[in-house]
């Protein structure tokens, strides 16, 4: 008699269950089979579109693991699961993430901002949080800049997204300043042929916008003689102690001399 309750009960169970048992298995493998399709078109559509490989990567990634949660979601329901629990600990679970990880994850959104409407991009040269350098890769939660000095600096995301940042490489040319003082015993343009010589030796120096050479300011013991150049942004740090080195030459070889040459 207990042998025959028990086949009967397991009877019903399977009569009752079953049906939703196997619905919920052909659900799971049709849901698997369409996310693969669907992270297979993803990662062509966005190699087409030229995109960056930190955020494909992460977009995939972030699409599927939603995509997953969705068909786990469907499966309780197919098995008709009550989920008042699982709602309630998820959404204890949520709030004390969202507390405990706030900074992670305004670097985390802002990592996002910064990929999708890039205000720079990797190999760009950037002014940040006093840091100028060569911007090597973007990350979802920071970025990393190295210095001219070869620092490694990680600045995080939060900070750049919401803080000025100068894009040294946007324009792709930079003006460079150079200032002399001088006395007035020096005659201005003979000064002036001179540095225009010493220019020419410059293929680094761009011809349009020209150079300008003036008088920048004039103080009681002589005058300041400003040169504006232009030239490309990654040529920018050194040129201005090659062409001070060059124009000190051309200078002792002229008959113009300062005091002590």
């Amino acid at each position: 008699m207990e042998l025959e309750k028990f086949y009967d009960t397991a009877y019903d169970w399977i009569l009752s269950v079953g049906p939703r048992l196997l619905a919920a298995i052909l659900f799971f493998i049709l849901a698997q089979w369409i996310i693969k399709l669907i992270k297979r078109w993803m990662n062509k559509t966005l190699l087409k579109k030229d995109s960056n490989s930190s955020l494909r990567s992460f977009a995939i990634s972030l699409s599927v693991t939603i995509l997953q949660l969705l068909t786990v979601l469907a499966i309780l329901q197919i098995l008709s699961l009550q989920l008042t629990i699982f709602t309630a600990i998820i959404g204890g679970i949520s709030v004390a993430a969202g507390l405990a990880l706030s900074g992670t994850l305004q670097n985390f959104t802002s990592g996002i901002l910064i990929l999708l409407f890039k205000p720079y991009r990797a190999g760009d040269i950037i002014l940040a949080q006093n840091h100028e350098g060569e911007v090597k890769s973007i990350q979802i939660f920071h970025t990393i800049i190295n210095t001219y000095d070869n620092k490694t600096v990680i600045v995080p995301n939060s900070k750049l997204s919401n803080e000025v940042i100068v894009n040294l490489s946007l324009e792709g040319i930079r003006r460079l300043d150079i200032i002399w003082k001088v006395g007035f015993g020096f005659d201005f343009e003979k000064l002036k042929t001179i540095i225009y010589s010493t220019i020419k030796n410059f293929p680094s120096i761009r011809t349009d916008p020209k150079p300008d050479i003036g008088i920048a300011e004039i103080q009681p013991d002589g005058y300041k003689i400003e040169l504006n150049v232009w030239t490309n942004t990654n040529d920018f740090n050194n040129l201005k102690a090659d062409f001070n080195k060059d124009l000190l030459t051309n200078l002792k070889n002229s008959d113009l001399k300062f005091p002590g040459m």
